[in-house]
């Protein structure tokens, strides 16, 4: 949701187009990691180790946004180029957040089922 806000103020503002295309992507991306996990298709498609490429995703994306927002923020042309890159930095965070905890959820050298015991 937060990536959305931002697409919409980027978008809403004309800001320069790396911010709108930018948050849209994250949008987007964010959308299809919850709608694989929803319908449990990382189980089905077993072939790739999906926590790990969502924290490529985050960890690529909070640089990127670093990156995006800080420029919006500094260029502050209008409003909604300064609340897209509020915004932009909060999703920021969320990112950062994200990729540690599934980091620390993870274990590369264990089983991948869910119902594994902890060791």
């Amino acid at each position: 949701l937060v990536a959305l806000v931002a697409f919409l103020c980027f978008a809403g503002s004309r800001a320069p187009g790396a911010c709108t295309a930018l948050a849209a992507t994250e949008a987007l991306i964010t959308a299809l990691f919850f709608l694989l996990y929803l319908l449990r298709l990382d189980r089905t498609m077993s072939w790739l180790f999906w926590p790990l490429a969502d924290i490529f995703n985050s960890v690529v994306a909070a640089l990127f946004l670093l990156v995006v927002c800080l420029f919006a923020v500094i260029i502050n042309t209008n409003g909604g180029t300064l609340a897209g890159g509020v915004f932009g930095l909060a999703l920021l965070v969320l990112c950062v957040v994200d990729a540690v905890l599934l980091f620390q959820k993870i274990s590369l050298d264990g089983p991948r089922g869910r119902n594994a015991p902890a060791k």
